[in-house]
């Protein structure tokens, strides 16, 4: 069930390796040469120049694919926050459903209206529907594009309740203190797409789970995943 995998046609190397090492840079806080240096003590001899390929191509599909499998929720949480690229104030816009799935992410140079516009009107394309509520901070612009573009969807506009889209910002501040800085818009807007897609994926609620239970939700997590990028049956030999 679920869309096809991508295609690894003319790629030499398999796509367990292929897949492993795409979750290395995206789940964890590694450098293309790390993520090089992890598989060569597994004895998988592979630049870090293949792997950056590798992401760049696979990523942002594998992310897309992760996205679809829960139904997004009806409650969307909006937020922003800045971040420098190249020196420059810029700001990212982020959506979570009331479960903390993230449902796209947009960098844009302003906080206007036009800005909360543009991001309603991609949502709304790229989710195929329209929520039951929104919910976000203060910040007036999103009232004005909310009463142009949805005015139908019920707005709460309240700071204590946007939590949860503030928290998402989290490991994005996290990486990009590990990366050091973006280097440019289209960079960032690349990198951050894909990694808020598979990133969440690998973190359910631990603080809500006992051990054994999220044991058995990681392993039900990277079925999917298996399932996602092609690995599945597969990796049975290994």
């Amino acid at each position: 069930m679920g869309s096809a995998s991508p295609s690894y046609r003319g790629h030499r190397y398999p796509v367990e390796v292929i897949s492993h090492c795409v979750w290395l840079y995206f789940r964890f806080p590694l450098s293309f040469r790390e993520v090089e240096e992890l598989m060569l003590q597994r004895g998988v001899i592979v630049s870090y120049e293949t792997i950056r390929r590798w992401c760049a191509k696979f990523g942002q599909a594998y992310a897309n694919g992760l996205r679809r499998r829960p139904r997004p929720g009806d409650q969307w949480h909006l937020d922003e926050v800045f971040v420098k690229i190249n020196g420059e104030q810029k700001y990212l816009w982020r959506a979570v459903d009331q479960d903390g799935n993230v449902l796209d992410i947009l960098l844009q140079s302003r906080r206007d209206k036009a800005a909360v516009r543009r991001f309603f009107r991609r949502l709304m394309r790229k989710i195929r529907a329209v929520p039951r509520v929104i919910v976000t901070d203060k910040l007036r612009p999103y009232g004005a594009a909310h009463r142009e573009v949805m005015p139908s969807v019920e707005h709460r506009s309240h700071k204590g309740l946007n939590n949860r889209a503030e928290n998402s910002h989290q490991p994005t501040r996290q990486r990009e203190r590990a990366m050091k800085g973006f280097r440019s818009i289209g960079a960032a807007q690349r990198f951050l797409s894909a990694f808020s897609g598979i990133a969440p994926h690998f973190r359910p609620r631990r603080h809500l789970m006992t051990a054994p239970d999220h044991r058995a939700e990681m392993t039900v997590r990277f079925a999917i995943w298996d399932q996602i990028t092609g690995a599945a049956g597969r990796s049975t030999t290994a």
